[in-house]
This record gives C-alpha cells, sequence and structure tokens, in this order.
C-alpha cells in the first residue's frame, strides 16, 4: 500500500473500532497526517485548520471555503490523492458535514452535536510513522539542526532574548520551516524557568536556545546551550549528568520496550548522576510526530516503542538542558538532529559511546 492507501486504512480501522461510519477531522495535525503532509491551517497556532476532511462509505471530502480551495487544490494536490471539494462561499455557513453525513453515525477529532468524539486516538496513530515519514523527517530535522547551528553562532553578549529569538526564528523559515516553538533563556532565566519565553533581557554569558520546527505537519525539536567564557565548574557538572540521562534515554528506547520501564531506568540514572528529583521539575518527552510531543511519557505510560518511530526526550537539570530527536531503527537509533562539528559529552553505556550535545564554549 502506498502511504495514504495506508492511512486509509488505519482510518477504516477506527472507524469499524467506534462504530461510526463517517469521520470528520479538523485539527491541523490529522488534516497533516490523513493527506500526507499537507496544511490546512491559516493561523500557525491554532489546532483546529481552516479545512477540514470528511470520510463517508461512498467518498473522501476536502470542506472548505473559496478563500482556501484554490490553494489546497494547485499547491497541496489533494485531488490528486483522490479528494472531493466540498466548498462554499467565505460568507456562507458550511452545511456540508450536515448534508453529508445525515444518518450517519458521526465520529470527529474535535467536540461536535451529537457525535463521538475520537480525538485521544490520533496521537498514537500519528506517532506510528511509515517510511514515507521517516525520510520527511531527515530532511526537516536537517533543516533544524543547520537552522540552529547558524542562529546559536550568530549570539553574542548584550542581544536581547528577542533579538536571539528573531535570528532562530529567520534561520528556520528561511530553510522552508515554520519555528512554532522558540524559547530564548538567557543566564539566571535558564536557571528559573524551563520554558523561558522570550523577553528584553541582555544576554551576559549564557543563552539556551530551544526549536520545534514544522514542516509538511511533522515538528522535530532540538535545543542548544552556549556560553562565553571559561564554563563553571557547576555547569559543567550538570551537563555531563543531563548527557548521561539523554545518553540512558537513546539506549533505551528500542523496539519493544515499554516506556514505563524506560522512564524507569531513567529515574535510576538521574539518581546515579546524583539529581534524583529533577525529573519531577519538567516532563520529560515523547513520541514525536505531527505535534512537538503526541503525547508526553510518563512513570505510568503503557506504550510500547516500535521501529520507525521519532521521540524528543529532553532531560533535564535546574540551568541545563539535553534535546534532540531521535528515530527508533531496526539495528540501532539514529540521532536526527546531530550538528556536525558540535561539542559532545561522550557517555558510555551497555558497552556503547553514545555522544550528546555540551554547552558551546567561546572564550
Amino acid at each position: 500500500m502506498t502511504e495514504f492507501e495506508l492511512k486509509i486504512r488505519k482510518i477504516q480501522d477506527l472507524m469499524e473500532r467506534h462504530k461510526t461510519n463517517a469521520l470528520l477531522l479538523q485539527q491541523a495535525s490529522n488534516f497533516a497526517w490523513a493527506t500526507c503532509g499537507a496544511s490546512s491551517y491559516v493561523n500557525m497556532a491554532a489546532t483546529n485548520g481552516a479545512s477540514s476532511l470528511l470520510l463517508t462509505p461512498s467518498n473522501h471530502y476536502v470542506i472548505t471555503d473559496n478563500i482556501e480551495a484554490a490553494r489546497l487544490r494547485q499547491e497541496e494536490h489533494l485531488e490528486d490523492q483522490g479528494w472531493e471539494f466540498y466548498i462554499t462561499p467565505w460568507y456562507e455557513t458550511n452545511q456540508a458535514v450536515d448534508r453529508l453525513t445525515r444518518s450517519l453515525n458521526l465520529g470527529t477529532d474535535h467536540p461536535h452535536p451529537g457525535a463521538a468524539d475520537l480525538s485521544a486516538e490520533f496521537p498514537r496513530l500519528r506517532a506510528a510513522l511509515t517510511l514515507e515519514e521517516g525520510e520527511r523527517f531527515r530532511k526537516l530535522t536537517k533543516l533544524c539542526a543547520e537552522a540552529m547551528d547558524q542562529a546559536i553562532r550568530s549570539v553574542h553578549p548584550g542581544m536581547t532574548e528577542y533579538q536571539i529569538a528573531g535570528i532562530m526564528s529567520n534561520e528556520t523559515q528561511s530553510r522552508g520551516v515554520q519555528p512554532i516553538v522558540n524559547l530564548i533563556g538567557a543566564d539566571e532565566r535558564i536557571f528559573r524557568f524551563r520554558h523561558p519565553l522570550p523577553t528584553s533581557k541582555q544576554l551576559d554569558r549564557y543563552a539556551m536556545l530551544v526549536l520545534c520546527g514544522r514542516k509538511w505537519g511533522l515538528v522535530c525539536s532540538i535545543t542548544r546551550l552556549i556560553y562565553f567564557g571559561h564554563l563553571p565548574d557547576e555547569l559543567h557538572l550538570k551537563a555531563e549528568a543531563v548527557a548521561h540521562v539523554d545518553a540512558q534515554f537513546i539506549i533505551s528506547t528500542r523496539p519493544g520496550r515499554k516506556l514505563q520501564d524506560i522512564f524507569r531506568e531513567v529515574a535510576q540514572t538521574y539518581n546515579e548522576q546524583n539529581f534524583a528529583d529533577e525529573w519531577q521539575l519538567h516532563h520529560q518527552g515523547g513520541p514525536a510526530g505531527y505535534e512537538p510531543r503526541e503525547f508526553l511519557v510518563t512513570p505510568s505510560s503503557e506504550d510500547i516503542v516500535s521501529v520507525g518511530q521519532a521521540f524528543a526526550w529532553n532531560p533535564s537539570i535546574t540551568g541545563v538542558k539535553s534535546e534532540d530527536t531521535i528515530l527508533v531503527g531496526m539495528d540501532k537509533n539514529e540521532v536526527l538532529t546531530c550538528i556536525p562539528g558540535w561539542p559532545t559529552v561522550k557517555v558510555q553505556l551497555s558497552g556503547q559511546e553514545i555522544e550528546r550535545p555540551a554547552i558551546l564554549e567561546i572564550n
């Protein structure tokens, strides 16, 4: 089966399990997943797109208005996949769902009157990547790694976090990727906040740049840190410790493993590095796909890792963080967002040497 045929088969299986014979998809992430990468949003911060998909026993519809229809046809090529367009003028209420699903049992990925809400099913469907999605992930992560490398090497003391965020945005957007998460922390703000939204704070010595980039609907994550001057012993110690934790994540995330078992091993690594409680201060990440994390892994997560899944783990110890996007392979895992020439911490675990990004020192 083609990627698209496989997606339709998964949707049909979902509908059969829930005894529905029509399905409405309006979330931008689900629109991208079901169409193999098409964009339905106008406001990229919105959960729901400006167009939706409707699958019925007889047809597959794109429900949209006259504003969006031309782009979806000419640039997203949805008719080539077999989608039939149902278009209304922008100034009229679109009654397509009511008309096309009359007497049908409707399921949706968002609250809708009289329909079964199946939204909880989709994160795991999206996290089970196809080979084609894996290849798109490789292209996306290479672009994000390049953007991060160029952005962070352009940073210098005296810049505001806003200015650094602007550089990050420019480097990312210029490569055709949307920076849907663009966090910048400088100096003491890295120690205070796990999610430092950029401010007018001026950089003195230490900066953290966090990027979640989206293209073809897929989202990858990467974090890097830079220090101007001699790295203090405290930061050096913490950077080594968080590298060990991240390496444990990479070693442990193998096909057939239960996520709660991986979490337990990582919590033990935090303990061995003398930072036992730090995992409680911030989530540790989870499967990547059409959201930065399709769902967050917790100590009770029972999901099983499978070949071809992408994961974005982000262990942190107050003041430091390690984050890359990896792809689970049959024989080994692939770190997709590595930056050639970036300094690394070499960690020996289970007879393997795992390289994790170090803090870049500029003297």
